[in-house]
């Protein structure tokens, strides 16, 4: 091997025919820029006969948590049931069931175990499959939040842990009815997650060493909603929607700068906001739309418009519980409550076309794809574990090409679903349901 071709292989390159190019990471939740988009070109327009190439796949436990990729590895959550345990009959209840949880390292370039670090993890929460957070991956440490609350810090190159947190037992509170959900947030130093408790809705550790930095918030319920840091009013504004109000904090010192009343039914703050220009978008399952104005001179909100109707059924605008929706252009694109693929106007919330083209094809409670933005089209992965590549603008949705590679395995809602992100990095798709994960190149050939 040259020493260039050497150095170029450290540095995260690689050579296709005569060109070099580089892969990107997918290093935490919806992406580099925690944006939902996918900066990498050369990659495919259209799919082969048969589908992408399979790269490799690996044998996993279930979960719902997506995979994070970085530095050459894979890393994933799982859980594992102890001998002779089972999930509860009704995934709504919330049972009593030991097991595991685990922390997978995978390398890249073959799906192989590199590491793994298993811990105890009794299960009292519904729709009990498994782990619901990406990890985030950052100056060599691997950070990961399980569904009952287990916060890790691992050594990414072999699985040490620097320091682990009990979020229950530290705030003195119970697993959310679904599980600890929202993804952490990684800023500088700080590690921003959701905990509960009295004062403690967001809390700030130094990611070093797991010391509490500040803590912030008090609500019944802390929801599923990843924290988000936005610019805005001239100040660096950390969003935390909880099931009660839309709140923004300054990422420093967790003090509040402004709050929003929105109330989420049965605590599902859960889709992740989403900011354009001067304005940030919320979306729940019965509650619907919000659409906030950012003061442009300083850090505060006021309400453009709402829905009206706070139904699951009788729906006007957006009503999402799993799909990041996307806002670029003045529309926003995103998944209402049965399935259906929107577009709506961002300056009213007026609808301009719904499919179930891009879902399941038909109504369904909680249908779900994920949108994933790649130059000028889409990448959308629905809950059948189809791929598709689709544009989509204000006059329609354009299905270009659709392969399936991975098979839905979660029969809690009642169907075979498959509910967790995927990951897009190094020319890669990276996705998992609760038995496998699999790698499909999507790279154009040289």
């Amino acid at each position: 091997m040259s020493k260039l071709f050497f150095r170029l292989a450290l540095a995260g390159f690689f050579v296709v025919g005569a060109q070099v190019v580089s892969g990107d990471d997918w290093p935490q939740w919806l992406g580099p820029q925690r944006d939902g988009v996918w900066r990498e070109t050369g990659i495919i327009e259209k799919f082969p006969p048969g589908g992408p190439t399979v790269r490799w796949r690996a044998p996993i436990g279930a979960g719902y948590a997506g995979p994070a990729v970085a530095g050459g590895k894979v890393f994933i959550t799982d859980r594992r049931l102890a001998q002779g345990a089972s999930n509860q009959g009704n995934p709504f209840e919330r049972g009593s069931v030991q097991g595991a949880e685990r922390v997978l390292c995978l390398s890249e370039a073959d799906g192989r175990i590199l590491w793994q670090h298993e811990y105890p993890c009794h299960y009292t929460i519904s729709y009990p499959a498994g782990p619901r957070c990406t990890p985030v991956v950052a100056d060599g440490k691997v950070f990961t939040l399980g569904a009952q609350g287990d916060l890790l810090c691992l050594d990414a190159t072999n699985g040490k842990v620097i320091w682990s947190k009990d979020l229950k037992r530290e705030y003195q509170t119970r697993a959310p009815m679904w599980g600890f959900a929202a993804h952490p947030l990684l800023d500088g130093r700080k590690l921003i997650c959701l905990a509960g408790g009295a004062g403690s809705v967001a809390v700030a550790f130094d990611k070093d060493t797991g010391k509490e930095l500040w803590k912030s918030l008090t609500a019944e319920e802390i929801g599923y909603c990843p924290p988000m840091l936005y610019e805005a009013g001239g100040q660096r504004q950390l969003v935390v929607w909880h099931p009660e109000s839309v709140n923004a904090l300054n990422p420093e010192t967790g003090q509040r700068y402004w709050t929003v009343p929105f109330t989420s039914r049965v605590g599902l703050s859960v889709s992740t906001p989403r900011k354009l220009g001067d304005r940030l978008f919320i979306t729940a399952f019965y509650d619907g739309s919000l659409m906030l104005q950012l003061d442009a001179a300083k850090p505060a909100a006021t309400v453009l418009w709402q829905s009206k109707k706070r139904s699951e059924r009788e729906t006007t605008e957006l009503h999402s519980i799993i799909s990041t929706p996307f806002f670029e252009d003045g529309h926003i694109y995103g998944v209402c409550s049965y399935g259906q693929l929107r577009c709506l106007n961002a300056d009213t919330g007026e609808r301009l076309w719904e499919t179930f083209a891009a879902t399941t094809g038909k109504e369904v409670r909680w249908g779900n794809a994920f949108l994933v933005k790649n130059g000028n089209r889409f990448f959308l992965f629905n809950e059948l574990g189809d791929l598709i590549i689709a544009r989509l603008s204000p006059k329609g949705y354009e299905e270009v090409s659709r392969a399936h590679i991975l098979d839905p395995t979660n029969k809690d809602p009642g169907r075979p679903v498959l509910w967790s992100h995927p990951a897009f990095a190094n020319r890669c798709v990276y996705a998992r349901n609760d038995k496998e994960i699999v790698c499909v190149s999507v790279a154009k050939s040289p």
